[in-house]
């Protein structure tokens, strides 16, 4: 069976072909075509470079003349799967990696180094590389030491899985200064429909939160949540929301994007189909950017034939209505299962801070812990609850200006008139005390 002529042979020859073509050729006649060919650009097969050297297209020649076109394939190296290290060194490398897999090279490097086997800088990590990978225990690429069996998977209904995640956008103004926003999107499993997707001025927990609240609101509850591993992620008003909510929150393994496929080809339809064709007008600010993605989504997104599902995102999602889950009764209180908490001791003079700001509240609490319930998306105090979760007053701005003049409350305690410290201080201390004489006296 004949076999297969490399790629690159061909290439080759094709590069030689004035030279292939002739039977003789006259004195300085091979230096002048050689000159004449490497000044010519070429689409390199596995290369970024569009030049040849003359001296790498003369060995090509000389080496057809010898082999023909079977001499142009490239030839592997002599000393592949050899190591110029030690035997004893090349076993202290392997049963390294061995106990523990995860070790990278440097690790490997730097004990051998500790250890006193090798001199600092002398063992070079190419060298470390090429020896495990001709045992099978170089690194794979996805970080982890062992591999994992990956399966595509769907879920049954909408509704069932939604994926979140954030995505780097572009620069825009915020706050009078330009600044990276960040996508923070939530995409339905089945349909592939982006429940709600909003640029961000950052990727913290509220950014997330705001999201996910503008997605319950349009498109009810979702059965699983599956999100990244990072600490915005982990945050406790989120975990709080999505148990209030009967949310099963799943988390990723870290450094695995795969886990979330599907929403890993959002973000590249999004640069390639949205970001590109923004201007500097939609870069004025977030609200801009955010009209136009939004009308991007719902107008081009939403209504585009998908090639897996055979229709577009939204008719999909719409077999499904009458299976999801609707806010039902959560929806009245939907916007207080969004409140943060903060715990905040009440100073003498009944104030609290609050994002660097200061607060009153009812002067009977001073010297009290207390909560106080805001609304992170307004960054207002909504009120002030007990330890336990019990309302107990409100919070208002301090205004100095207005307490000088306002009247202040007393105790109104009665007690024993004899004991009572209060009336002890009512008494004038420069009038002589009246004498209390017995019944013998």
């Amino acid at each position: 069976m004949t076999q297969a002529i490399h790629p690159k042979a061909l290439f080759r020859l094709s590069v030689l072909g004035p030279l292939a073509s002739r039977e003789h050729l006259p004195r300085g006649e091979l230096k002048r075509i050689l000159s004449g060919l490497a000044s010519q650009p070429y689409a390199i097969p596995g290369s970024r470079r569009c030049y040849l050297s003359e001296k790498t297209i003369e060995g090509w020649y000389y080496r057809w003349r010898q082999g023909g076109i079977d001499a142009l394939a490239p030839r592997p190296r002599c000393d592949r799967g050899r190591s110029k290290l030690s035997i004893d060194m090349q076993e202290q490398i392997v049963q390294a990696k061995r106990e523990n897999p995860k070790r990278s090279l440097d690790e490997l490097i730097r004990l051998l180094e500790t250890a006193g086997i090798v001199a600092s800088g002398a063992l070079k990590r190419t060298t470390v590389h090429r020896l495990l990978q001709h045992h099978g225990l170089s690194r794979p690429l996805a970080g982890d030491s062992q591999s994992i069996e990956r399966r595509r998977y769907e879920a049954n209904h909408c509704g069932d899985i939604w994926y979140g995640d954030v995505m780097h956008g572009p620069k825009v103004t915020i706050n009078g200064r330009l600044r990276k926003a960040y996508l923070v999107s939530l995409m339905d499993d089945a349909s592939r429909l982006i429940t709600h997707s909003a640029f961000c001025p950052g990727e913290t927990a509220l950014d997330i939160e705001g999201v996910l609240k503008q997605a319950l609101l349009k498109r009810g509850l979702p059965k699983k949540l599956v999100i990244d591993n990072g600490a915005a992620y982990r945050a406790e008003s989120l975990q709080g929301i999505c148990a209030r909510l009967s949310i099963r929150l799943v988390y990723c393994r870290p450094y695995e994007p795969q886990a979330k496929g599907k929403l890993e080809r959002w973000h590249r339809v999004v640069r390639a189909q949205f970001i590109s064709e923004l201007n500097s007008q939609h870069l004025q600010d977030l609200p801009s950017l955010n009209s136009a993605l939004w009308g991007w989504v719902e107008s081009v997104y939403h209504r585009r034939t998908h090639s897996v599902l055979g229709c577009s995102p939204l008719q999909r999602w719409q077999q499904d209505l009458e299976r999801m889950r609707s806010l039902g009764p959560f929806a009245h209180q939907l916007d207080e299962l969004f409140y943060h908490r903060h715990t905040r001791k009440v100073r003498k003079d009944a104030t609290v801070s609050f994002n660097s700001q200061f607060f009153e509240v009812d002067y009977t609490l001073a010297g009290r812990s207390v909560q106080l319930v805001v609304d992170p998306q307004a960054n207002r105090i909504i009120g002030v609850e007990s330890l336990d979760g019990k309302p107990i007053g409100s919070a208002t701005p301090l205004d100095s200006l207005a307490n000088t003049h306002r009247k202040r409350q007393r105790s109104t305690v009665v007690e024993d008139p004899v004991t009572t410290t209060q009336q002890f201080n009512a008494i004038d201390l420069n009038t002589p005390s009246p004498i209390i004489m017995s019944e013998e006296g």
